[in-house]
C-alpha cells in the first residue's frame, strides 16, 4: 500500500477528552502523510478512540470495531483508549481488531501502524496507568472546529466513586504543564478558534500533582488563559462542587472573558445517596457551592448530572433527591439511570434497582428538567447577551445564523450583510425562534 494513497478514518465515543484526544490522533496522521477521510467504507486504516464508562459503552466500542472490519475487510482496525485499558484481554482475542493501543500510547499512533504494516501481526501498545505514569504529550496545531475548541488539561481520576472505573482505565491524576497549554491556546486562537474550553477528566484536580514550589492552581491557570490577547472566551467543561470557594468564584467573576456556564456534577441531592457514591460532600454543601456563584454572577447558567436507581435509592431517598433538583433550579440536568458497571464497588452492593424503577424516576427529571429550561431561557427574554455564531441555517423563508451566548443558550439572528459564522455579536434576547433556540436582535 503506498503511503500516499493511505486512508485513514477516526470515530470518538465517549467524553471530551476522547474527541481532543481523536482530533490529536488525526492531526498526527495527517502530519506523517495519511489522507483522513469520513468513517465511512473506503478507508484503508479504522481508527476507533474507544470508552468504558458503562457496560453499554464498552458494547459500544465492540460494534464500532466490527463495523469497521465489516466496511473494509482488509482495513487495518486499531482500538485505542479507554476501553483497552480495561478490556485488553477480550481485545486482543478479537479478531476484528488488528492493533491494540491503550491510553499514553496515542502520541505513537503513525509508528505503531508502520510497525504493523511491516509484518502483520496483531500488536498491543499498553501502558499500565500507576502512580508516576507521564501526562501524554498530545497537541493540537489546528482547530478542529474553528469556533470552538476543547483544550485537554489533565488527565486521570483520584476520585474513585462506587460506581466508577474511569480511575482504572485513565489512571490517577496528571496536570499537563500551563506553559504547553497557554502555547497551545495561543496557537489556536491565533488560527481564528474564538472560544476555548478547558476539559480533562477531573479538572478540578489540575495541578494537585505538581512538585512542590511548581503548583498551579486551576484559577491561576483560568486566568493565564484569560489574559492571552487572542483569547475572546473560555468555557469550563466541569467542576466538582468543593473547589468552589468565595476567593476562585471572585476570582473567576472578574475575568470578562469567562463563560458564566458552570456544570457543576451532583449525582444525587440525597446525602445517604451521595455517601454510597464515595461523593465526599453532602447536599448542603454543594447547595452552598451553588450560592456562592449566584453571588457573584447576575444570572449564571448550571448545568449538573444526576445518575437515578443507584443501587439501594428507596422512594424516599430518590423523592429527597428530587426535591433539592427541583430547590436549586438548575437550567439543564443531564440524566442517567444508574448501570451496573462490572469491577465498581456498587456492582455489587445490595437494593440494586430494578429498570422499570428506574425508568419512572428518570422520566419524572426529564419532565423537570424540560420545565425549568424553559423557565431559565424565559429569564432571558429582554437581556443583553453575547452570541458566538456557529453556523447558517434556512428556518422557513429566512437564513438565520445560530450559536450559543455565553450561558451556552441556543440563539439565532436573521442573516445581515456583515454577519458571519465565527463572529461573536452583542444582541437583546427578543423572545423564542423555536423550542430551546432563543431569537436576538
Amino acid at each position: 500500500m503506498d503511503m500516499q494513497n493511505k486512508k485513514a478514518a477516526l470515530h470518538s465515543l465517549g467524553c471530551k477528552v476522547n474527541s481532543y484526544e481523536t482530533e490529536a490522533m488525526k492531526q498526527l496522521l495527517e502530519e506523517a502523510g495519511y489522507e483522513i477521510v469520513p468513517f465511512a467504507p473506503g478507508a484503508d486504516i479504522y481508527i476507533i478512540n474507544t470508552c468504558t464508562v458503562t457496560n453499554i459503552a464498552d458494547r459500544k466500542s465492540r460494534q464500532m470495531l466490527h463495523k469497521a472490519k465489516a466496511m473494509n475487510p482488509d482495513a487495518i482496525v486499531v482500538a485505542a483508549g479507554c476501553y483497552v485499558q480495561t478490556g485488553k484481554e477480550a481485545l486482543c482475542s478479537d479478531e476484528a481488531v488488528d492493533l491494540v493501543i491503550g491510553n499514553n500510547c496515542k502520541q505513537n499512533i503513525a509508528e505503531a501502524i508502520q510497525e504493523y504494516q511491516a509484518d502483520h501481526r496483531k500488536q498491543e501498545r499498553y501502558v499500565s496507568l500507576g502512580k508516576g505514569s507521564p501526562y501524554e504529550e498530545l497537541y493540537l496545531h489546528q482547530p478542529g472546529d474553528h469556533v470552538r475548541s476543547f483544550i485537554k488539561i489533565s488527565d486521570g481520576c483520584n476520585q474513585f466513586c462506587s460506581y466508577c472505573l474511569i480511575p482504572y482505565a485513565r489512571g490517577r491524576v496528571r496536570s499537563r504543564k500551563p506553559e504547553d497549554i497557554l502555547e497551545e491556546i495561543r496557537v489556536l486562537t491565533g488560527k481564528g478558534c474564538k472560544e476555548v474550553v478547558l476539559t480533562g477528566i477531573h479538572v478540578s484536580s489540575y495541578g494537585t500533582d505538581f512538585e512542590k514550589g511548581q503548583e498551579t492552581s486551576l484559577i491561576s491557570l483560568i486566568e493565564a488563559v484569560c489574559d492571552i490577547d487572542t483569547v475572546e472566551r473560555v468555557r469550563l467543561s466541569s467542576l466538582e462542587p468543593r473547589i468552589v470557594t468565595e476567593e476562585f468564584a471572585e476570582r473567576l467573576a472578574s475575568l470578562p472573558e469567562l463563560c458564566p456556564h458552570f456544570h457543576l456534577s451532583l449525582q444525587s441531592g440525597c446525602d445517604a445517596t451521595l455517601a454510597r457514591m464515595n461523593r465526599r460532600y453532602t447536599s448542603q454543601e454543594y447547595a452552598d457551592k451553588v450560592r456562592l456563584l449566584r453571588k457573584v454572577f447576575d444570572h449564571p447558567s448550571l448545568t449538573t448530572d444526576v445518575i437515578v436507581g443507584f443501587p439501594g435509592e428507596t422512594t424516599e431517598e430518590f423523592q429527597e433527591s428530587y426535591d433539592f433538583i427541583k430547590q436549586i433550579r438548575f437550567y439543564e440536568t443531564h440524566i442517567f439511570k444508574y448501570s451496573r458497571r462490572d469491577g465498581t464497588r456498587a456492582a455489587s452492593m445490595p437494593g440494586q434497582i430494578r429498570e422499570a424503577k428506574k425508568g419512572e424516576r428518570s422520566d419524572l427529571l426529564l419532565a423537570l428538567n424540560q420545565t425549568r429550561i424553559h423557565e431559565f431561557e424565559e429569564e432571558m427574554i429582554g437581556k443583553k447577551v453575547s452570541v458566538l455564531f456557529e453556523e447558517e441555517k434556512r428556518i422557513g423563508d429566512e437564513i438565520f445564523l445560530i450559536g450559543h451566548s455565553k450561558e451556552y443558550v441556543p440563539a439565532a439572528m436573521p442573516k445581515t450583510d456583515g454577519l458571519c459564522v465565527n463572529q461573536i455579536v452583542e444582541a437583546q434576547v427578543q423572545g423564542f425562534l423555536g423550542e430551546h433556540l432563543l431569537l436576538v436582535e
